[in-house]
Formats: structure tokens, C-alpha cells, sequence
């Protein structure tokens, strides 16, 4: 029988099979072995040792056609985003940071702007043009209001989808109205674990439909630029790319430099003050970082 993980805790593995069950699941030596671990969103061949009691063997990991580091997860297809529009006010520096962190592992990324209800129609254009200019897909929903969230349910459709996002913003209420039963599935699983309450520690999938999954992660509140020089970060900002052939200097970081015409972009409107003040910031902090 085939199935994909769905959450691993303490050498067990929680396969949710093609026949709708999650088996509680141990991964054969062999693995070890190999020096190959399994992975929250690897597709698995397991056997079933006890159909009563819902547990089983890991046999085979299927091949894998993407692997984030961060979160440590296999065949993600898409990220989404998360922030409140208000309360809490979305911090974009942080925001920017997550875009960063998924053009650097080539994973497409939506942006969804919750509590939607209670933002004016100014301040959801000002999202909408900061973000959308720079190739993101923004979305706006009132999970409170039951607004967008059938918009939010097609993008997921036959995909793997990893969410996240700052504690507060309605992420996990989206989480359990797309899907009723996590609340349910992660309530059984912990029980059996004698873990407790429910909060996202760990990696985990729902399954929505049998080709559609959703990634809840821990929830964020700062991000750590990794792996990079400060002269590769521009590399990371779409918005960039269409201006910086015309910059007079070859290698130019846009930052003081003469002849910038991402400055030119800047300064004409094409590109986001926000957005250029995040990159001008987020450049300095790795300059910094080298230094000591």
C-alpha cells in the first residue's frame, strides 16, 4: 500500500494511506542503514502490521521531486504565506524575509492577506500593488467573515501546499475550516502519543482531498537570512531583474551606487518603497554579519 507522511515525532512516522487511514508507522533499518531519513511529505510504500490497531512498516521512500531545508520536508509543490492586514499590523520585513528564504529553494509562494473585513479598500491596494509587482499572487480573505476562502481552496487543489505565517493571523482557523477533521486527526494522533494540547511544534500535513495537502508549520516570528552573501540578495527580488541590465556599473548592489536604475524604478514608482526598504535593510545585516 502507498501513502505520504504526514508528521514524524520521535521515530514514528504517520502515514496517511491510499485508502483514507493513518498508520502509525516505524522505518525499516535499512533506512538507517542507507543514511536516509523519511520526511514529513514523503510518498512511502509501508505494509500494514495490524489493520485494528492502524500501525505498519516503512518499506520503500518513492522518489522525491523537491526537498526543502527548511522546513526539513519532501514534495512541496507551493508555499502560502500568511499575515493579518491588521491586528497584528504585518510586519514586511519579516514577510520579505520568507520570500527570500523560498526563492532561494525555488518554491512559487502566494501571499494571503487575512482579516480582510476590517481593512480599508486603500490599505488592501497598497498590499496589493507592493506585492503583486513583484510577480507574488496576493490574496485577501476574512476567515472570520468566510470571504475568499473558496479562492484559497482552488490555488491548493491537487498540490502540497506548506502554510505559514506569524502566530495570530487566523492560520490555523483557515487550516481547520478547508479542513474540519485536522483538528480531530491531530487530536487522535497526539492522544496516542500522550503529548497533549495541540500547538504547532512540529511539522504536519492535512489531507483535503486524496491529491491535495496543506503543511501547517510553527509559527514564525523572525527569520535568519542563511547561506548567502549580501552581494546575492538582489538576485532573490523579482522586481530587480527588468531594471539592473541598464544600471551604469556592472555588479551593481543598488544601493549608493550612481547610474542605479532600480533607484530610477524606485524613484518613478515601478518598484515598492516598502519592498526597496526591507532590501536596503536586510543588505546592511548581512554586510554586518561578514564583518564579525
Amino acid at each position: 500500500m502507498q501513502g505520504k507522511i504526514i508528521k514524524g515525532i520521535a521515530g514514528f512516522y504517520y502515514v496517511h494511506a491510499e485508502n483514507l487511514c493513518i498508520y502509525e508507522c516505524k522505518a525499516r533499518g535499512v533506512f538507517r542503514k542507507d543514511n536516509v531519513k523519511p520526511l514529513v511529505g514523503d510518498n512511502v510504500e509501508l505494509e500494514v502490521l495490524d489493520q485494528e490497531e492502524k500501525t505498519g512498516n516503512i518499506r520503500e521512500i518513492l522518489p522525491r521531486k523537491s526537498r526543502l531545508i527548511r522546513p526539513a520536508v519532501a514534495n512541496i509543490d507551493q508555499a502560502m504565506v500568511i499575515f493579518a492586514i491588521l491586528k497584528p499590523e504585518p510586519n514586511f520585513n519579516l514577510l520579505d524575509r520568507f520570500l527570500i528564504m523560498m526563492e532561494q529553494q525555488n518554491l512559487p509562494c502566494v501571499i494571503c492577506f487575512n482579516k480582510s473585513d476590517i481593512a480599508s479598500e486603500k490599505e488592501r491596494e497598497a498590499l496589493q500593488s507592493a506585492y503583486e509587482t513583484c510577480g507574488y499572487q496576493v490574496l485577501f480573505i476574512s476567515v472570520k467573515e468566510k470571504e475568499g476562502l473558496e479562492d484559497v481552496r482552488k490555488l491548493l487543489q491537487g498540490k502540497t501546499t506548506t502554510v505559514a505565517g506569524p502566530s495570530g493571523v487566523g492560520k490555523s482557523s483557515l487550516i481547520n475550516y478547508l479542513q474540519p477533521r485536522a483538528e480531530m486527526e491531530t487530536g487522535a494522533i497526539s492522544e496516542k502519543i500522550d503529548r497533549g494540547k495541540h500547538t504547532t511544534r512540529h511539522s504536519e500535513l492535512f489531507a483535503l482531498d486524496k491529491e491535495s495537502y496543506i503543511m501547517d508549520t510553527p509559527g514564525f516570528s523572525s527569520l535568519q537570512l542563511f547561506d548567502m552573501e549580501k552581494e546575492e540578495l538582489k538576485s532573490f527580488y523579482p522586481e530587480f531583474r527588468e531594471h539592473e541590465d541598464r544600471c551604469r556599473f556592472r555588479g551593481c548592489a543598488h544601493i549608493s551606487e550612481p547610474g542605479c536604475s532600480v533607484k530610477e524604478a524606485l524613484a518613478a514608482g515601478k518598484i515598492s518603497d516598502v519592498r526597496y526598504r526591507n532590501y536596503t535593510l536586510l543588505y546592511h545585516e548581512l554586510k554586518e554579519r561578514r564583518r564579525y
